[in-house]
């Protein structure tokens, strides 16, 4: 009887990529499904320590949704670590500016905070609209769950 624990091999990792279209879907839903795929809990191979996860393309990110008024009153800071140097930004004015800040801000948060976290990050592709370059990779629409938002 083998009570060995299965940890993953890099030759167990099978890389899918995945195609999201962000229209009309809530920021945080969205977030947290693509949080998932990247780290790979959506595998039986899952293990905590290792990048199990799939690529994942977002299109459209200029068109996602947040609920309840937060395009006004959702504020993004950045520090520039110059004393007096933060500057704050609404979410409204940051999907003008760059939509897949926006996206790939909510995605980070969501994340380990280590070098696994900054390495699942990398497989995260946004896009402001319909298209992107990716098309050599065959990417599968990935058909979330989600209900989308009506503005």
């Amino acid at each position: 009887m083998n009570d060995k624990t299965f940890s993953p091999k890099t030759a167990d990792i099978d890389r899918v990529w995945h195609l999201v279209d962000a229209t009309e879907m809530p920021l945080g839903r969205l977030a947290s499904e693509v949080a998932r795929i990247l780290r790979g809990k959506h595998k039986p191979i899952f293990a905590p320590h290792v990048d199990t996860g799939d690529f994942v393309v977002v299109v459209n990110a200029g068109k996602v949704a947040v609920t309840s008024g937060k395009s006004q009153s959702k504020i993004y800071y950045r520090h520039s670590g110059y004393p007096g140097g933060i500057r704050a930004e609404t979410f409204e004015g940051l999907l003008e500016r760059r939509p897949e800040a926006v996206i790939e801000r909510a995605v980070r948060g969501m994340l380990p905070k280590n070098r696994l976290g900054r390495q699942m990050l990398r497989k995260l592709k946004v896009y402001p609209g319909p298209d992107h370059p990716h098309h050599a990779q065959k990417p599968v629409p990935l058909a979330l769950d989600i209900r989308k938002v009506e503005v």
